[in-house]
């Protein structure tokens, strides 16, 4: 992920140097830096422009996006931390970023696709834009009590409480995103009453492209969340750090990121390769 060097590198102090990235890891970096960046800033700017469905209907969207970007300039960080010792506290603070803000915001986006497709009655309710906006204030609040928490752990604990507990935190989140695809796929398997001829037709198109997206969604999560579970655990287990543990979770993490923008503007039609 973004940030899986420092999230598991010994570090008690923050005068320690970090250990040099190995050139796998700074080619992912580049990558989510070169590529993620104009990607979710796109992403940001098509939704604040209203080319999308609205801010009020795509609000979880543009704030993963906005905590994408940060991610996106926090590799950068990765790639040149000994030219610059002082940015490390920065970095260590900027951890909870994408070890917490990411899957936060991926859990409100879950939790909401349950509600539309499991309870639609419950989620007329809370569809206005000021609950939204209420759940991602405190999902900010919680990511940036991550930030700090991950900088006084890798400060003035070891790397191992640091993993322990985010591992812990990162099982939480996949098993309610699990639960909610999941949910959202039996739901869509079934046929709505009163579906007939052409509207059937029409009905069974959309579910399928639905079926299709949240099916894609729920391989995303595990690809991004599992090697990051399984490096975490074997590092707690054996008190080790290793890289070739370590590495594959940095590329699923990275590269499934972009998932989530690619399907959000081929759903809006501005992928010039491939069209909705």
């Amino acid at each position: 992920m973004n940030n899986t060097v420092n999230f598991t590198t010994p570090t008690n102090s923050t005068n320690q140097s970090i250990r040099p990235l190995i050139s796998l890891e700074i080619c992912f970096y580049s990558i989510n830096f070169l590529f993620g960046l104009p990607t979710h800033s796109y992403v940001i700017w098509l939704i604040v422009t209203g080319a999308g469905s609205g801010v009020a209907s795509e609000f979880f969207i543009l704030n993963l996006s906005i905590c994408e970007v940060a991610n996106s300039l926090n590799s950068l960080l990765f790639i040149i931390p000994n030219w610059f010792s002082s940015l490390y506290t920065l970095q260590l603070f900027l951890i909870g970023l994408s070890l917490t803000g990411r899957p936060l915001f991926q859990c409100l986006m879950c939790v909401e696709r349950y509600l539309a497709v499991v309870h639609p009655v419950n989620f007329l309710k809370f569809k206005p834009l000021r609950y939204r906006v209420i759940c991602c204030t405190v999902a900010w609040i919680i990511t940036f009590s991550s930030c700090l928490c991950s900088l006084l752990i890798l400060t003035f604990l070891n790397f191992n409480a640091h993993t322990l507990a985010y591992s812990v935190q990162v099982i939480l989140f996949l098993s309610i995103q699990l639960f909610c695809l999941v949910a959202v796929l039996r739901a869509l398997k079934k046929s709505g009453p009163g579906e007939r001829g052409r509207e059937r037709g029409e009905a069974n198109h959309k579910k399928r492209r639905a079926f299709c997206l949240i099916s894609i969604t729920t391989v995303n999560m595990v690809i991004i969340y599992v090697p990051i579970i399984i490096s975490g655990l074997f590092t707690n287990l054996t008190k080790l750090y290793i890289d070739e543990v370590w590495s594959p979770a940095v590329v699923c993490y990275v590269l499934s990121g972009f998932v989530q923008p690619v399907l959000y503007l081929h759903q809006n039609g501005k992928l010039c390769f491939c069209s909705p």
